[in-house]
């Protein structure tokens, strides 16, 4: 690598000496490798891999990676990828950031934490998780609320706005509640902020005979896979970018959710298919009811 970045010094036009030196590379170490063949099979590789890296918003790491070059016909090992990463200087760049999302300071009534951590369930709309964050943008904070099926991880429903009312998480749960039409019975797990104990919300939870469960207080690890969507949204898109408005904002999200995290990103929970790949295979494989008249 450190002969790469000469090469791309020398561009600039700094001696080689100079550039040996501030890398701590001996000149002829470097003119040796001027003279060494190229690998055309790493090359390919590293093309393939920089190309894998780039369609996945330059966020995977060497063990996704890996996965998505056997998806298109490459056999590499794990050790194999992150020495060319390192070669061809791949790397995602996160900047955490915080602001709090939760008001757990109410008298409102709330629900015992049914879900229990049990985030491995059975079949599609058996138990669903809920949460809010924050995205930053240069007109303020817009905030996301989004519903989560456990079964493929997959995200059902979600909205945004500028503030954070109880409106919000009833506009997500309301998208979750189209698209799926759940039968009664399913398990709705959130932490326990004003917005979730609110009578709005518990109404529409009560309409559709959806239970209530929610995290034991100053609990995150009782929402993990909510956090770790939001933890994964942020370190391989938010972060990654400056958003000017709201608008901007909304459209990548809903980009990242659609057009990526559903039917794209790999996941290791699901044998590294993503969630749409997941329900599709899942769904091949149940039997075919027989009526009882045939």
């Amino acid at each position: 690598m450190s002969y790469q970045m000469i090469q791309q010094l020398q561009q600039k036009a700094i001696p080689v000496q100079q550039a040996c030196r501030v890398l701590s590379v001996s000149r002829a170490g470097y003119y040796q490798s001027l003279r060494r063949p190229v690998n055309a099979t790493r090359l390919l590789a590293t093309t393939h891999l920089k190309a894998a890296f780039v369609a996945s918003g330059q966020c995977y790491g060497s063990r996704r990676l890996v996965h998505a070059l056997q998806a298109q016909g490459m056999t590499m090992g794990r050790h194999q990828v992150s020495s060319l990463m390192r070669e061809a200087n791949i790397r995602p760049v996160w900047k955490p950031k915080f602001v709090a999302t939760t008001d757990s300071k109410h008298d409102m009534p709330v629900a015992g934490n049914w879900l229990n951590r049990q985030f491995e369930v059975a079949a599609p709309n058996q138990a669903w998780v809920s949460d809010m964050t924050y995205i930053r943008t240069r007109s303020g904070w817009l905030y996301l609320a989004v519903v989560l099926d456990l079964y493929a991880r997959k995200v059902v429903g979600w909205a945004t706005a500028p503030t954070m009312p109880t409106a919000l998480v009833v506009a997500a749960l309301t998208m979750a509640l189209q698209q799926r039409r759940p039968d009664a019975g399913l398990l709705l797990h959130s932490d326990r902020g004003s917005q979730y104990a609110s009578r709005e919300y518990q109404a529409l939870l009560a309409q559709n005979g959806i239970q209530c469960s929610m995290s034991r207080k100053g609990n995150c690890w009782d929402n993990a896979v909510m956090e770790r969507f939001f933890l994964n949204l942020k370190m391989e898109r938010v972060w990654q970018r400056d958003y000017a408005n709201f608008d901007e904002a909304k459209h990548d999200i809903t980009d990242y959710i659609v057009g990526f995290y559903n039917c794209t990103r790999l996941h290791s929970t699901l044998g590294y298919l993503s969630p749409a790949a997941f329900e599709r295979k899942m769904a091949v494989k149940q039997p075919i009811a027989v009526s009882e008249n045939t």
